[in-house]
């Protein structure tokens, strides 16, 4: 059996998980609300605050979806308590961002502004010019839209110039060798 789609969902005070018979789970917390679609293949069970994923057979197929649906589910109950998310560092002379109302618009160094929108439930919070904050409650959502920033200006292994992960090593290069 697969060791992470066995572990049991501890479901903390304040998280209410309806679970529908088309494998549809809905989770609500105090961070708002979660809703995903689950192969029918998987049972999910929750009994007093404690919900199991088991699976059908020892298929392929069906090893990989218990431990993947399990994790999913638990990424959603830890979304609605505690949310996700990432911080984003620039690296360069005259690269900055500021927030404009709900947009986020970043100086990259380009002819141009780019702008990022708040939009479903994700948000930017901008300590300083040179940090970005992306929070949310959907781990993927937070995941994908700091990926998509940091794609406009990715860090260079010269200078180490661009959008980095907080903690991110870059791999640098030595530059022209001389005679």
């Amino acid at each position: 059996m697969s060791r992470i789609g066995r572990n049991p969902i501890t479901v903390p005070a304040g998280v209410t998980v309806t679970v529908d018979n088309e494998n549809v789970v809905t989770v609500k917390g105090p961070l708002g609300a979660l809703t995903e679609q689950f192969s029918k293949r998987m049972t999910i069970a929750q009994d007093n605050g404690v919900i199991t994923v088991t699976r059908p057979s020892d298929e392929n197929s069906d090893r990989a979806l218990h431990g993947l649906t399990r994790t999913l589910i638990n990424n959603m109950v830890e979304g609605v308590t505690k949310g996700y998310s990432k911080k984003l560092e620039i690296v360069g002379v005259g690269y900055r961002t500021e927030k404009q109302g709900k947009k986020l618009v970043l100086n990259l160094g380009y002819s141009h502004q780019i702008f990022f929108e708040e939009e479903n439930g994700i948000t930017f919070e901008v300590p300083d010019n040179t940090t970005i904050i992306v929070k949310g409650i959907n781990k993927q959502a937070v995941g994908q839209i700091a990926a998509q920033i940091r794609e406009k200006r990715p860090p260079e292994p010269y200078l180490g110039k661009g959008i980095k992960y907080e903690g991110e090593k870059i791999r640098r290069k030595s530059g022209k060798t001389g005679k």
